[in-house]
């Protein structure tokens, strides 16, 4: 690994935690697998037979931690990262040092032009507005500036329109690098659906119209839909934290992150005893609870009607999800088995998270960038 990386995060990354709470005083702990991170990357290179591969790692690291992540991805050889916000980008160049290529998938506000120049941070323009901008921050530099120039090929979100990029002037990227030509799939877990193709066919059209650049289509499941889609660079993010890239298949990513919360108070109800707010649950029967140190301040949904695990045995939820606390059913365990201070399972073996996704009504995506800050983090495998 090369020196400018940093010695902070690389402390980090090798198994050491920079969470601000201990494991004693958490309420919840979040074990995060970099070596399972690495592991998702070199699979997904295998898929990609020789094209580049960069990592995704916008909203800190799908909140996993950005500069951790980057750290495991650099010891795989990934050398180019994506983030979504300029401040997002400052501080991973922060802890990455110089010699990395950071990408801000938004491009940059008005104003904040200087100082993406001086973090050394690439925009993606997605805009004439955005083009000019970059366009008079290189001038007032006297130099080239780097870039990526995304276009947009069917998605209606980010990109500059097919119309605009069909006016542009010829001297419109006077003064701009342009690293790559770019665009994002709508539908690409969907390798059925037939605006994979009229994307790939619309990208392929309007990257023509622009300088000659590498192209880059492909997100994780886009590396899924074959080499027509893969072109000269992939910018998975999902996959690598363990989201599965082929929904309705077999997951081809090992799992990332593990969810054990601490059990905070036991207690034994009798029939017909109101359980949690609302009484939405009365024991039929007399019964075992545990309480549990989660809640939806951390980020578990308090429309998730899910479970818990022990040693196998599932705890379903009884009663609503607090603020921070959630009630289970033990009596499938035996008596005096589970106490204070003990954990419980909500992601890892017994529960993908994917499947805690699906009992939530919701996407891996959200539960994993909503996992909260109470939580001890532990990194493991670095």
């Amino acid at each position: 690994m090369n020196d400018d990386t940093g010695r902070g995060f690389l402390a980090v990354a090798n198994g050491a935690s920079d969470s601000t709470v201990s494991e004693a005083a958490a309420g919840a702990i979040l074990t995060i697998d970099l070596g399972a991170i690495r592991e998702n990357y070199r699979r997904l290179k295998v898929r990609l037979a020789g094209v580049r591969c960069a990592g995704v790692l916008k909203a800190d690291g799908y909140g996993l931690g950005a500069a951790q992540v980057a750290s495991a991805l650099i010891r795989e050889g990934c050398g180019i990262f994506f983030v979504a916000l300029p401040g997002e980008g400052i501080a991973l160049r922060k802890a990455l040092g110089p010699g990395r290529d950071i990408f801000v998938l938004n491009g940059l506000p008005p104003g904040s032009e200087s100082e993406a120049v001086a973090a050394g941070l690439h925009p993606v323009i997605n805009s004439a507005a955005q083009l000019k901008a970059w366009r008079e921050a290189a001038r007032a530099t006297g130099r080239k500036l780097p870039a990526a120039v995304q276009v947009d090929s069917g998605m209606s979100r980010l990109g500059m329109p097919p119309a605009e990029v069909a006016a542009l002037a010829k001297d419109a990227f006077d003064g701009i690098d342009i690293r790559i030509a770019m665009s994002h799939l709508a539908c690409a877990d969907e390798p059925r659906n037939p605006a994979n193709e009229a994307q790939r066919l619309a990208f392929e059209r309007l990257r023509g119209m622009l300088p000659k650049a590498p192209a880059s289509l492909a997100n994780s499941s886009g590396i899924f839909l074959g080499s027509p889609y893969h072109h000269d660079l992939a910018r998975p993010g999902a996959a690598l934290y363990g989201i599965n890239p082929t929904p309705g298949e077999a997951n081809p990513m090992q799992p990332v992150v593990r969810l054990q919360a601490k059990v905070a108070q036991t207690r034994s109800v009798q029939d017909g005893a109101g359980i949690g707010y609302g009484h939405t649950h009365h024991a039929r029967g007399p019964l075992r609870l545990a309480t549990i140190s989660l809640g939806y301040a951390d980020g578990w949904h308090r429309r998730a009607a899910s479970a818990a695990w022990f040693e196998g045995v599932r705890l379903p939820f009884v009663g609503r999800v607090s603020m921070d606390s959630i009630i289970l059913d033990i009596s499938a365990l035996p008596a005096g088995r589970l106490d204070e201070g003990d954990l419980v399972e909500l992601i890892g073996p017994s529960q993908s998270l994917d499947d805690a996704a699906a009992h939530a009504g919701t996407i891996g995506y959200e539960v994993l960038t909503s996992l909260g800050a109470r939580f001890h983090r532990r990194y493991i495998g670095g």
